[in-house]
């Protein structure tokens, strides 16, 4: 019975040897695991490594941009009740993975912002691409 599990554990033991290859490693090394800057965030929203890694980068990329379009939508509601919103997404908008690839094309296309907060880039990015249409005029209060 011994035997048999000594077998096994060396066996399992070189598989995770194989998979702890330098290849492997230096991989594992790109992954990005916390993120705090606007490249961070880019990163996992259209991540360059595979298998479960990459899965967990766009399911990461996919819960920041939709808690922070839901905290948005709370914090600036517009229409006279409060802030005006910073970016008005139309209703037949992206999916949510369009927009984290579309996010990331961004980053890419403008370095200068790839150390700022990831927030901070993601509403620039918004704004720039989902701007909203300015308020209509109203007239002057005596005028009616």
């Amino acid at each position: 019975m011994r035997t048999g599990f000594l077998a096994a554990a060396l066996a399992v033991g070189g598989s995770l040897a194989v998979l702890a290859s330098p290849a492997t490693a230096q991989a594992a090394a790109n992954v990005v695991s916390h993120v705090a800057s606007v490249s961070d965030l880019a990163a996992v929203c259209d991540p360059s490594w595979s298998g479960v890694p990459r899965l967990e980068a766009i399911a990461y990329c996919q819960g920041y941009l939709t808690a922070a379009v839901q905290y948005h939508a709370l914090t600036r509601p517009g229409r006279g009740r409060g802030a005006r919103p910073l970016f008005c997404v139309p209703a037949q908008g992206p999916t949510i993975a369009q927009s984290g690839l579309a996010f990331a094309a961004w980053a890419r296309a403008n370095p200068r912002h790839a150390r700022e907060p990831a927030l901070d880039g993601l509403l620039r990015w918004a704004q720039a691409t989902h701007p909203c249409r300015a308020p209509a005029a109203r007239p002057p209060a005596g005028s009616r």
